[in-house]
């Protein structure tokens, strides 16, 4: 459906750095109009001037806050954390019980694909209820001090598909947090602080990587942005877009998979096979990275798949100049977006490259703290990388 002028449309700016656009809300749906000039491209990665941008925004209304809230209430009843595998289970059902106007929103914007990020604003956020900052994310406490977010948050991702963990990444849970770790100022991973977060597609080097990576704030005093870029806004020449689109590329696994971040002792012999299996699938992918394309799908309308800090030094000289390319290219279409207690934002994995702008952590409870999740629209490509059909975690 296209915006409309008619009466009763009413216009209002939308608040994220160097992205100019105006949001369209009439009635019970939001549309969007690029302003920017920044419409068109190149090659394979372009979009026309029918097209949205590539943030779509939802501002819950108060009664569907209350309706969200009347659903958390009866799940924070009976569970103090979503890495239950009970409360997994019910989930997706209890996100059937969603305003329906957030359910519209979120099919369009998993089915039709024309926008690279959802931005949900409206959760509330106690902040004298959560607590400090944590130091670190290893023996998380039971019951959540954001239960009633998490769950929330958990229940919107239910939206777009299933929520998946990785079991070399904090310790298999389900839900990450995303918050400065004290020696980790110059790490190029979430808990990283004074050094810019390269953007990159999550867990670019994995073939199972999340369709979706949701992040809800729980707290930014620094207004910290996140940065993000759209491949439908990147303009790169045919030659070049040809030679990314051939699996010649290769990406090292991020520092948050590799073995010397985990601690975690599996009493099942099954669990523990499994983990060193994972494990040395890392340390393959270390030693002989699988050649794989940056661009993929449809030529008109590509995939992305990308992550420039963990490509660096396995490249050939072609394929390097390639490379630099796309990525002056996405440095030009990159925007800020600050995350404020209470934002969700959904990224498309397979559109949006993402990362974070840095800045100096006091490591005093005050800290930037986010909570991330990764979905997957479809469970059963992991299946042989899970222990059973139940369990969202891959090994």
């Amino acid at each position: 459906m296209r915006p409309r002028g008619d009466a009763g449309t009413t216009l209002f700016r939308l608040q994220v750095k160097d992205l100019s656009c105006v949001i369209v809300l009439e009635q019970d749906s939001f549309y969007r109009k690029d302003t920017s000039g920044r419409l068109g491209g190149s090659a394979g990665c372009r979009r026309t001037q029918e097209e949205d941008v590539a943030l779509l925004e939802l501002n819950l209304s108060n009664e569907e806050i209350a309706a969200i809230d009347a659903v958390v209430d009866e799940l924070a009843q009976r569970y103090d954390t979503v890495e239950s595998a009970e409360f997994q289970r019910e989930a997706k059902v209890f996100s059937d019980e969603l305003p329906r106007r957030v359910r519209l929103v979120f099919n369009d914007y998993r089915g039709s694909e024309a926008h690279g990020a959802l931005l949900v604003t409206g959760l509330p956020v106690d902040d004298s209820l959560i607590g400090a900052t944590p130091a670190h994310w290893a023996n998380k406490p039971v019951p959540s001090p954001s239960i009633r977010v998490d769950i929330a948050f958990y229940l919107l991702s239910c939206l777009l598909g299933e929520p998946i963990g990785w079991a070399t990444q904090q310790d298999g849970y389900i839900m990450h947090d995303v918050f400065p770790i004290k020696g980790h100022e110059k790490e190029q991973i979430g808990s990283g602080s004074e050094e810019l977060l390269v953007w990159h597609t999550e867990d670019a080097y994995h073939p199972l990587r999340t369709d979706y990576l949701g992040l809800v704030c729980l707290r930014n005093p620094d207004d910290v942005s996140t940065t993000m870029a759209d491949i439908a806004d990147v303009r790169i020449d045919s030659d070049t877009a040809k030679v990314l689109s051939e699996k010649r590329f290769r990406i090292l696994p991020d520092h948050s998979h590799r073995a010397g971040d985990h601690a975690v002792v599996e009493s099942d012999p099954k669990i523990a096979e499994l983990r060193a299996r994972s494990h040395a699938r890392v340390e393959q992918a270390l030693a002989e990275p699988e050649p794989v394309a940056v661009l993929f799908g449809d030529p008109d309308a590509p995939y992305l798949c990308i992550d420039p800090h963990f490509m660096k030094d396995v490249q050939g000289p072609v394929e390097q100049q390639a490379l630099d390319v796309v990525g002056a290219a996405i440095d030009e279409a990159m925007r800020e977006v600050v995350l404020r207690p209470g934002a969700v934002v959904f990224i498309d994995n397979y559109r949006m490259v993402h990362g974070r702008k840095p800045f100096k952590a006091r490591h005093d409870g005050t800290d930037r703290w986010l909570r991330r999740l990764n979905v997957a629209r479809d469970l059963r490509k992991s299946r042989d990388a899970r222990p059973n059909a139940l369990s969202r975690v891959i090994y």
